[in-house]
């Protein structure tokens, strides 16, 4: 019998969890709180009140399924690291602020990410496993 397979998804992956092949994704997941705010400030980052809702929609289903990871200390020390690689290799850190937060807390939860943005996290790929859908 096969090794149940587990994972942190990446805020793309909770968006578009409904229209991803199930195959594809892992036996047990879990998301970041880090996701939950990406996902609520995306609520709040369009004046479309259709899109809004469906954005909040998502947000109350993602809090709904999963508990979510917090930020801990592991996470924070590991942020050091993802940081780092990120400059190495000639990235901005600054503009992937949430993304190193969420691959510090697939680290410090011995996770691999599922992202739909492999980019976001190819600098990060010696530190956390990055499995791109």
């Amino acid at each position: 019998m096969a090794e149940k397979t587990r994972s942190l998804l990446d805020a793309s992956v909770v968006i578009d969890h409904d229209i991803l092949d199930a195959a594809l994704l892992p036996d047990e997941s879990a998301i970041s709180a880090v996701t939950l705010a990406e996902l609520a400030a995306g609520s709040h980052a369009t004046r479309d009140d259709q899109e809004r809702a469906r954005r909040q929609d998502r947000l109350q289903w993602a809090a709904a399924t999963w508990d979510a990871l917090p930020f801990d200390g592991e996470a924070a020390r590991l942020y050091g690291q993802m940081f780092a690689a990120t400059r190495l290799a000639g990235q901005s850190s600054r503009a992937r602020f949430a993304d190193l937060l969420i691959a510090s807390t697939a680290a410090a939860n011995s996770l691999p990410i599922y992202t739909r943005n492999p980019p976001n996290f190819a600098a990060l790929a010696r530190i956390v496993k990055v499995i791109a859908l």
